[in-house]
């Protein structure tokens, strides 16, 4: 437990910040799930929206600082490559 004021304070910004970023951590993997699901079935209609949703999902927490910047370039050239050779 904290002792001082500010220490207490800190440690309840903490939380909630750990909170969001796990729910956009969660976001990035349902929207990516979705997309991988969209390419393995072949779904062409729905790629374009999905890579789209998938990509602002990415960059935003990239962006926040949830996951690195590397690794949400990589994760969107990946699935991005995958999604146009499903075309």
């Amino acid at each position: 437990m904290a002792n001082h004021k500010s220490a207490a304070k800190r440690a309840r910004q903490s939380i909630r910040k750990t909170a969001v970023n796990n729910a956009r951590k969660s976001t990035v993997k349902t929207v990516e799930k979705k997309l991988v699901k969209a390419i393995e079935a072949k779904d062409v209609k729905a790629l374009p929206e999905l890579l789209k949703a998938f990509t602002a999902q990415v960059m935003k927490a990239a962006k926040t600082g949830v996951i690195k910047k590397e690794t949400a370039s990589r994760k969107i050239s990946r699935l991005s490559t995958r999604a146009s050779a499903t075309k």
